[in-house]
């Protein structure tokens, strides 16, 4: 930036993964960032709370998202070296089917188009490797071996501090929803306070719907999600971090995390729950989904059928129609960008993500068809997993 020239001004909405990374990239491009969240970083009630999140790059045939998925893997090691906090755990990810899944085979061939190391792995190959999981029901697995985990509130954090570090102004006030009737936005806070930029972004996740009713409205449908953790055998490293990658099994719907910082073996329900209210909803998990998980240990795990629920934990995904991300103007206003539908999936693209909205404010980059507004709609088809 030419010395004495005025840094433009961009206020982000919402400091989860997607606004945190975000006002981190926007900053150390030059722009003068003001970051607004209503509840704080990686609040209870936020997408980008709990533990631990899923790091992989197989997506299927979505090359769009292993690319960005490796893009992202670099930066939140930067962000580890940066915060000097240990961020991120490469303990690998397996992918797991049922006998001739399409998407396995998809994903493999991605992986391989991708330049990912990676192994095919028969059900022999497997319970070979990981003597602790059950492969009865179970066709080839896929073995990504820079897959893993990051400890996601930490990260998210971790994210802010350094938007901090580089200028960013950070505050806790509630927005209120903007009139779509307006030729032009007036952003408000709670208590009538007007916030000026040059430019938006509400990276505001379940939120986005009730803030522009017209331009998103139920093409983000937030949806209960349940995550739940069990107790480990005492004594037994079997399931500890260092000897267990992460798994998803995309046949039963469900993914999980190894015993990490010694939370509890971590279970993840992907299948989309019934809506919720971000602000209102309480966050108590319904014995279905303690009856779901149990089933799944049974079989894949037989060693935890038994363990003791240490925790559980009720967030949400903002589910757009594909699952594809929104990161795209609002149809009326040229200087406000909805970015969000992370979908479930979307956390270990934050980086990726605050680097396109980058892109996108300075004129670098077009807008992404795939995450273009005019692509969703109401309906659910969900095709990104």
């Amino acid at each position: 930036m030419t010395q004495g020239m005025t840094k433009r001004s961009v206020v982000v909405v919402g400091a989860g993964v997607f606004g945190a990374w975000s006002a981190v990239r926007l900053a150390r491009d030059g722009w003068r960032v003001t970051l607004v969240d209503a509840y704080g970083p990686a609040n209870g009630r936020a997408s980008s709370s709990d533990h631990s999140r899923v790091i992989r790059a197989g997506y299927g045939a979505d090359a769009i998202y292993t690319t960005w998925a490796i893009e992202a893997l670099a930066d939140w090691r930067w962000l580890a070296k940066k915060s000097g906090d240990s961020l991120v755990e490469e303990c690998g990810a397996l992918f797991l089917g049922e006998p001739g899944s399409p998407h396995l085979a998809a994903t493999a061939a991605t992986l391989t188009a991708c330049g990912v190391t990676h192994e095919r792995l028969d059900a022999a190959a497997v319970v070979s490797r990981y003597p602790q999981l059950g492969v009865i029901g179970l066709g080839d697995a896929i073995y990504e071996a820079r897959g893993g985990v990051i400890r996601a509130r930490r990260a998210v954090a971790a994210a802010v501090t350094t938007a901090r570090a580089y200028g960013v102004t950070c505050r806790q006030a509630r927005v209120l929803p903007p009139d779509e009737s307006s030729s032009a936005p007036v952003v408000r806070l709670a208590d009538g306070e007007r916030l000026e930029a040059e430019q938006f972004v509400f990276a505001c996740g379940p939120w986005l719907p009730a803030l522009f009713p017209e331009a998103v409205g139920g093409r983000i449908r937030p949806t209960r999600q349940e995550v739940l953790y069990f107790g480990v055998p005492a004594g037994d490293g079997r399931f500890a971090i260092d000897r267990l990658p992460v798994w998803i099994d995309f046949a039963a719907g469900l993914y999980g995390i190894p015993d990490l910082d010694t939370h509890g073996f971590k279970v993840g329900i992907d299948h989309h729950g019934p809506p919720i209210d971000p602000d209102t909803a309480d966050r108590v998990v319904g014995s279905d989904a303690i009856a779901t998980a149990r089933a799944f240990l049974a079989r894949r795990f037989p060693a935890l059928m038994a363990a003791p629920l240490l925790d559980a934990r009720v967030c949400q995904y903002e589910n757009t129609t594909s699952g594809d991300f929104i990161i795209d103007r609002h149809p009326r206003w040229s200087d406000v960008w909805i970015v969000g539908g992370g979908s479930g999936h979307g956390f270990k693209h934050g980086p990726a993500v605050g680097k396109h909205v980058t892109d996108l404010l300075a004129g670098r980059a077009a807008v992404e068809p795939r995450f273009a507004l005019a692509g969703k709609s109401t309906a659910a088809a969900r095709a990104v997993y």
